[in-house]
């Protein structure tokens, strides 16, 4: 945005009006434009995504996102079967690993994540299903979006309950605000600020999605 302007969109050098948040940083356009907001029902992918939300506490996403192929490899793409049999080993081994977020605890968190993801599966059949049932109903969504709403949804009615719905089955680095994050990156909402290119493409692929069941 330039100084002064309030409306969250910027104009790129291609020409096309997006979310402000991408900087102009062409890994985070292609995030932005390709990723964010498209909905998600791969468990492999929605599991990733929550963890690296928790990685990202206290960072920035962009940190991640560059590092997200050394997450990938670290945590053997984040298949969360083979990462839930990880042991204090594989702990002190991913201490050393410069391509990840050396956080002792987020990466506990992750494999303890992963047993609680099987348990997800075993019991609603996939990732997919249990999350997709967070996703608001339309008519509890802003009838604007623009950038004063999104200033203002940090974590909403369905982020909390999330948040504390995985908190109970034992989940960590699982927050309100890390819960709506992971919501917006995988499309339970869309919220591209109207006037961004991508929204319209982004509501496209809602209307003909399946939810899963």
């Amino acid at each position: 945005m330039t100084e002064g302007d309030n409306s969250g969109l910027v104009i790129g050098e291609d020409g096309q009006t997006r979310c402000w948040w991408h900087g102009g940083r062409e890994d985070y356009i292609l995030y932005h434009d390709c990723e964010w907001g498209r909905p998600v029902d791969d468990d492999r992918l929605l599991f990733e995504k929550l963890c690296l939300e928790g990685f990202q506490s206290g960072l920035s996403w962009l940190t991640i996102l560059r590092k997200r192929e050394g997450f990938r490899r670290a945590f053997h793409n984040f298949d969360f079967e083979r990462v839930a049999r990880f042991d204090r080993a594989d702990v002190e081994r991913l201490l050393q690993d410069a391509s990840i977020v050396r956080h002792r605890r987020k990466i506990e968190s992750t494999i303890n994540n992963a047993q609680r993801a099987c348990e997800l599966t075993a019991e609603f059949g996939s990732l997919a299903a249990y999350f997709w049932r967070y996703e608001p109903d339309d008519g509890s969504r802003p009838s604007r979006f623009d950038y004063e709403t999104l200033m203002q949804l940090s974590k909403t009615q369905e982020s909390t309950a999330l948040s504390q719905d995985l908190k109970k089955r034992g989940w960590s680095f699982v927050g309100p605000t890390t819960a709506y994050a992971f919501m917006q990156a995988m499309g339970i909402v869309n919220d591209h600020l109207e006037g961004c290119v991508i929204r319209e493409q982004v509501e496209a692929d809602r209307r003909c999605f399946q939810r899963p069941k």
